[in-house]
């Protein structure tokens, strides 16, 4: 955690922590709430956070479940209104109304919710979990298809690559700029023409889940020069993102822009040949471990992102045009299937947040009585 001098600690003894306090964040995403354990007795805070001290008549573990409760939030929303910056001010937070019954009961209260959202915890850690197993699975499976094919017992040769190992000898591994009639960069300088038209320019934020995503893409003036003739997208075009968070998404132009539309300067546009290749089997090779490992390889060491060569050098295993369609069609099938299962554990967690939600909210507001089931558990 980060550290301060004593003498500055020693300007803000007001907000100095103490074990059983509640810090509640108040910037924009506020509402987060914790309760101080012992091991950060005397730290302080920054201003995004608030101190709440809990008076020694009520339960602190009652307060912190109330605070994350719907009714808190819904008085907190109240208070920010329309505001621009949505922030809560120690104003808001400090008349937040609650309901206090007697602590005992307060802590009958809180021992339930500890014992009952944990399990609900847990199971929403299970489903994420899982998720990232499906996730997994769905990489590894696309992967040694683009990579091995789909014939167990195809004769195999050495790639010349270490860690891509052997792929099937009746295929060929070329550079991704041998396999494509074109590549380039999108333009510099276009900054000041954003907004300024109706074409579409596409940027990193728009490659999603593989794919070229138009719903909320930027608006640039283009105009007709050669630049903007060279970096207009087409149909069956491959993008990587070459700098910035984002480096190495891969992402295909799976059908005609609905207007003209253009690449900008974080990414690079690879035009595969046709008659060699189809941009849906270099976008999945792209997307596979193979392409990942090259991509990271890449920017080995101080270098940041990727440059043009990167990208136009990267390994690509081609086979025939008709067992590439074979192939795309199995990867297909998997992304469906996988996603299926992804879609319906993401409706499980989404479930299991409600039912966590409207179990605090019942419970803090008295509207579930838990006394008897509380005073067993803690009897």
């Amino acid at each position: 955690m980060l550290r301060t001098a004593n003498e500055i600690a020693q300007s803000y003894k007001r907000s100095a922590l103490k074990p059983g306090d509640l810090v509640c964040s108040i910037g924009p995403s506020f509402g987060k709430v914790m309760v101080v354990p012992d091991a950060l007795d005397g730290a302080n805070l920054t201003q995004g956070t608030a101190r709440i001290a809990v008076a020694s008549k009520n339960s602190p573990r009652f307060v912190f479940w109330f605070l994350r409760s719907s009714q808190s939030m819904a008085q907190w929303e109240s208070s920010v209104g329309g505001a621009t910056f949505r922030s809560l001010n120690l104003g808001p937070l400090a008349e937040t109304s609650l309901p206090l019954p007697p602590k005992d009961e307060q802590a009958a209260i809180a021992s339930f919710l500890d014992g009952e959202t944990s399990k609900i915890d847990a199971l929403i850690a299970e489903q994420e979990r899982l998720i990232e197993l499906l996730k997994e699975k769905r990489q590894a499976t696309i992967s040694h298809a683009v990579t091995k094919g789909l014939n167990p017992i195809a004769p195999m040769k050495e790639s010349g690559i270490e860690w891509l190992g052997q792929i099937p000898a009746h295929w060929r591994l070329l550079r991704a700029k041998t396999a494509s009639v074109f590549s380039t960069s999108g333009p510099r300088g276009w900054s000041d023409r954003l907004g300024a038209g109706e074409d579409m320019f596409v940027q990193s934020g728009d490659l999603v889940d593989g794919k070229v995503d138009f719903a909320e893409v930027a608006r640039v003036a283009a105009g007709s020069e050669a630049e903007a003739i060279r970096t207009r997208l087409e149909m069956g075009d491959v993008l990587v993102c070459i700098t910035g968070a984002k480096t190495g998404n891969v992402a295909l132009c799976v059908s005609k822009p609905p207007r003209a539309a253009y690449i900008n300067q974080h990414l690079c546009l690879l035009r595969p040949n046709i008659e060699l290749l189809e941009g849906a089997f270099a976008s999945a090779v792209l997307r596979s471990d193979l392409g990942c490992r090259y991509f990271e390889l890449s920017q080995y060491g101080l270098k940041q992102g990727l440059s043009l060569d990167d990208v136009r050098n990267a390994p690509v295993p081609v086979p025939p045009l008709g067992e590439q369609k074979r192939i795309l069609e199995f990867v297909d099938s998997t992304e469906r299937q996988v996603n299926s299962l992804v879609s319906e554990s993401r409706r499980a967690v989404e479930l299991l947040v409600e039912r966590r939600g409207a179990l605090i909210s019942g419970v803090v507001t008295g509207q579930i009585d838990v006394r008897e089931t509380s005073m067993r558990g803690l009897g």
